[in-house]
């Protein structure tokens, strides 16, 4: 579960990071960089792939500037693989409440812009 959130800092189950991270399987992923920096593309998430979510949650920064590359908008139409994308603190409670009710999401979070 994701605790806290503000500009620069995430709390998942009592640990504290100060990066972007991801989120599979209940597993946290510190530390998430992407190839093109704003915008995420499909080797950004093919991890979180591998594991065949249903849902996958991106957050998009406070302000939601980060972006969702089409390539992988494609990917994932194909795979039936439902694309939820909103800045990070909506993203989280979504995150929260799908990871409650059993569903096999997957998500990644910018903490910054």
């Amino acid at each position: 579960m994701i605790t806290e959130f503000s500009f620069g800092r995430i709390v998942v189950n009592g640990r504290a990071c100060n990066h972007d991270i991801k989120i599979v399987q209940g597993t946290l992923m510190p530390d998430w960089w992407r190839k093109s920096g704003h915008t995420v593309e499909i080797e950004d998430v093919q991890d979180l792939l591998d594991t065949q979510p249903e849902i996958l949650v991106i957050g998009k920064g406070q302000p939601g500037y980060m972006r969702v590359a089409d390539s992988l908008r494609h990917l994932l139409a194909e795979k039936n693989v439902r694309l939820i994308e909103a800045p990070t603190a909506q993203a989280i409670e979504t995150f929260n409440r799908l990871s409650e009710e059993g569903r096999k999401v997957a998500g990644g979070f910018h903490v910054g812009c």
